[in-house]
């Protein structure tokens, strides 16, 4: 094999849907033929968009990059609940959709805006007594979940097409957009689950310029090399 020189860096990578965000890990492994390689905040399956995937040095920085803000944008489905809160889960309930105007529907967004608690879901890799919550769900037990203290800084209505709506929100870490359209729905007295979500920036970085999953599998070293933010780079597009 060609010898390779060590990068340390960041690889902004486009997720695509259907795999998880270790799945992208073990690609970027790989490729750059370095164990060395993390992420910065899991996707769902379900989600595609913007991951920050870290090689080499740019490891130590992941925690940093982590606990910046997110922007998304999805959609979410009324009239049924969902064991995980979003497409991929079993339906628990079905209920019917009122005619819900744009306003009725943004005065809902707008109470879960600026500070305030989080109920993780169930169906989440948060550890209780070192077992991911996700295992007890599949072993049908639902166990009592700490608040967590979220903000969302804005959001937008993009479209109502009842029983969809489009939106946009930017938030912080931590924040789960799939219980986020969970409360929208009990806001709404309708319910409502996750349908689809793409992230489209974390912190000063953006899907522009992101690297498909397919890119990082097909390209040469030479073009992926290119690809990776040096931590310089990284530093400046930080502080700008």
């Amino acid at each position: 094999m060609k010898s390779r020189v060590s990068l340390d860096g960041i690889l902004p990578v486009d997720k695509a849907s259907g795999m998880t965000s270790h799945d992208v890990v073990a690609i970027v492994r790989r490729a750059f033929s370095t164990k060395k390689v993390g992420h910065c905040g899991t996707l769902d399956p379900l989600a595609t968009g913007l991951l920050l995937v870290t090689i080499g040095k740019g490891t130590k920085i992941q925690d940093l990059l982590m606990s910046e803000d997110k922007e998304y944008i999805g959609t979410l489905r009324l009239g049924s609940i969902t064991d995980s809160q979003d497409a991929e889960g079993a339906i628990l309930e079905r209920r019917s959709v009122p005619h819900f105007s744009a306003l009725q529907i943004e005065k809902a967004f707008c109470q879960l805006t600026g500070d305030f608690y989080q109920i993780p879901p169930m169906v989440s890799a948060i550890k209780r007594n070192g077992v991911p919550l996700y295992r007890l769900a599949r072993e049908g037990k639902n166990v009592e979940r700490t608040p967590r203290f979220v903000h969302v800084h804005a959001f937008e209505i993009l479209s109502v097409r009842l029983p969809e709506v489009d939106f946009c929100v930017e938030c912080s870490k931590g924040f789960y957009v799939r219980t986020y359209a969970h409360d929208i729905g009990m806001i709404l007295g309708c319910g409502a689950y996750l349908q689809s979500l793409r992230r489209t920036r974390s912190g000063k970085f953006s899907l522009h310029g992101a690297t498909t999953v397919e890119e990082v599998k097909n390209s040469s070293w030479d073009l992926l090399k290119r690809r990776v933010l040096s931590l310089p780079v990284v530093s400046r597009l930080r502080s700008a």
